[in-house]
């Protein structure tokens, strides 16, 4: 594409990271910070008039969250197009956050100059992604369509897989601890074992997760 001054908006509520990337972004040539924004609601009152060409839409926000105001977003600028960059890599906030009009879903370990191409990759049509992120929607199509499970238990279950515990994977997904474990009961129940490596292991053989 030509190169053009790109209007990028950042909706971050973490100060020091948003001037990051204000700082990241703004000192390239052929970008520029036409607005920055610490939530969905600060946003909302001027974004159309900032006129992006793309939006960095954090996830865990006050207010608003920015899976819930994608749609939102969309409404007031409906040219722009919205990359999620956020710490949470769960499998049911990538396909929301897809589902809901996100262009693309960018982990924040992404390196700078990623970001930067990820926004051009953005503007021409494609669909930036983190490889980790890339690798678990690939790994989503792959999965049996046989599958007892929910699209929440299935995501419990690998959590439970990668090792982290109950109280981790109820923080993660903001729901309650008692919410997790009647998950894990019934991914019990349904796949018919007694135990975690039981569940993980026939999970795993018939492409459940």
């Amino acid at each position: 594409m030509q190169d053009l001054d790109l209007s990028i908006c950042l909706i971050e509520d973490d100060e020091t990271i948003r001037e990051g990337y204000e700082y990241l972004i703004g000192n390239n040539e052929g970008y520029k910070i036409t607005g920055s924004f610490a939530s969905y609601e600060d946003a909302a009152k001027k974004i159309a008039k900032c006129d992006p060409d793309v939006i960095l839409l954090d996830v865990e926000l006050p207010g608003i969250s920015g899976i819930d105001a994608i749609p939102k977003l969309k409404k007031l600028v409906p040219d722009a197009h919205i990359i999620i960059l956020t710490v949470y890599e769960q499998e049911m906030m990538i396909f929301r956050a897809l589902a809901g009009g996100a262009s693309g879903y960018l982990t924040k370990d992404t390196p700078p100059a990623k970001i930067l191409t990820s926004i051009k990759e953005a503007m021409d049509g494609g669909g930036p992604m983190s490889s980790n992120i890339a690798r678990m929607v690939i790994q989503s199509f792959q999965r049996s369509e046989e599958s007892p499970l929910t699209p929440r238990e299935t995501e419990i279950l690998e959590q439970i897989a990668t090792g982290k515990s109950r109280k981790r994977i109820a923080e993660e997904l903001f729901i309650d601890l008692e919410t997790v474990k009647s998950h894990i009961k019934n991914i019990y129940s349904k796949l018919n074992v007694h135990s975690k490596a039981d569940a993980i292991k026939l999970a795993k053989d018939n492409k459940f997760i």
